[in-house]
């Protein structure tokens, strides 16, 4: 039978973390590359005298990022919402359930 290492374990847990963290950078990088992208469609297509300075050109990338701000809060503060230890706290909540 093969045996757990806790540096395996500590090395499988930041692995996954790495990820998670790489993701979000893509995710990062789509939300600035579509939002200049629809911005500048939105630029090109405005009438002489009007300007880019309204909520209805904004409104995608404000509610967007707001997403992306909650979804970044995941991985560099994850105990913001539910607590540091949240995630050990229900699995032995959980488990002693079960027994």
């Amino acid at each position: 039978m093969e045996t757990i290492d806790e540096s395996d374990i500590r090395y499988k847990e930041a692995e996954r973390k790495v990820k998670k963290i790489k993701n979000f950078y893509s995710f990062v990088f789509i939300y600035v590359a579509v939002n200049i992208f629809v911005l500048f469609l939105n630029y090109r297509e405005l009438e002489p005298g009007q300007t880019i300075w309204s909520l209805k050109y904004f409104a995608l990338p404000i509610f967007w990022g707001i997403g992306v701000v909650g979804y970044g809060m995941r991985f560099f503060f994850p105990g913001f919402i539910l607590g540091n230890n949240w995630e050990e706290k229900k699995i032995k909540e959980l488990m002693d359930k079960e027994h």
